[in-house]
């Protein structure tokens, strides 16, 4: 999917449509439902369904450090926006314009000029404008007097708790990505580049892929199993996230070992995506110990993965 980032890009075909603003961080299934509408509503006005969010959150700019890191990268959210269906998504790039635009103006420079909306579809507690003024009983008012359609959507409940990328946020912090999992559209995934490691994996059996410059958050310290998207297809791997303690390592490293398949990778991207944490990280008495858990976590890598 082409990803708008200037509304001077905006096609036609991107105009008179359905649209959703907000950050859509990690696409939960609450994001899911919001699309789901949007492509009703879509469909309702013969238009296209056009998804708006931000790069980077406003967050970022506005309280740098109340800024949490993100569930995903641009692109990725854009994958999985266009898995449900989204015709359209804008990555405006959030500055300080944008955060000064009232909430009027907001509305009637990007929403009604720009994006030239005919349905909005948004969730509760949504608000736009400078200080986060425009509140959705605001927007229903203005949406009405524009001659436009409002969907309020409701959000999603799992198992009693309301579905929200803080509380994904806080599971995948604690080590519980399958529990994530569950309120995510896709498994949790992470992108980095792969560097040269010190090539211990490889002297004993299970060679790694060292991971750096991740841009989104980390799961807690652990060993995960997991997949990699490789050549068009989902192979298992084992992900050792933290130290090394039985070689006296202390620094914190992200180590990918793809199951029965042996790629240089060094110098490209790489995305992982977690399944279920195996265990915590421990130190073990000899290299011997350390070898015989290594093969268990493969092995039960390989199961869950598939």
């Amino acid at each position: 999917m082409p990803i708008i980032r200037h509304l001077e890009q905006l096609p036609a075909a991107a105009r008179g449509g359905a649209m959703a603003i907000g950050n859509f961080d990690g696409v939960h299934l609450g994001h899911r439902r919001i699309a789901e509408r949007l492509l009703e509503r879509a469909r309702e006005v013969g238009g296209p369904a056009v998804v708006f969010t931000f790069d980077p959150h406003p967050v970022r700019l506005l309280r740098p450090s109340e800024s949490p890191p993100p569930l995903t990268w641009t692109e990725r959210k854009a994958q999985l926006l266009k898995e449900i269906g989204v015709d359209w998504v804008v990555a405006y790039p959030t500055d300080q314009r944008l955060l000064q635009l009232t909430a009027q103006q907001f509305f009637d420079q990007i929403v009604v000029d720009a994006v030239g909306a005919r349905a909005m579809v948004e969730g509760p507690n949504f608000y736009f404008g400078h200080n986060r003024e425009g509140t959705i009983e605001r927007l229903g008012q203005m949406t009405e007097q524009a001659g436009m359609t409002l969907d309020i959507v409701r959000p999603v409940k799992l198992d009693g708790q309301l579905v929200s990328s803080s509380l994904i946020r806080r599971l995948i912090g604690a080590g519980e990505v399958a529990a994530a999992a569950t309120m995510l559209t896709e498994p949790y995934r992470i992108r980095g580049m792969v560097t040269h490691g010190a090539g211990r994996g490889s002297h004993i059996g299970f060679p790694t892929a060292n991971l750096e410059a991740i841009d989104t958050l980390l799961p807690a310290v652990g060993v995960y199993a997991g997949r990699v998207p490789l050549g068009g297809k989902l192979v298992g791997a084992a992900i050792n996230i933290g130290p090394n303690p039985t070689f006296g390592e202390h620094a914190h490293k992200v180590e990918v070992h793809l199951i029965d398949r042996e790629e240089s990778l060094y110098g490209e991207p790489l995305e992982v995506e977690f399944l279920s944490k195996l265990r915590d990280v421990r130190a073990f008495g000899s290299k011997d110990e350390l070898i015989a858990q290594l093969r268990e976590d493969v092995s039960r890598a390989r199961e869950i993965a598939g």
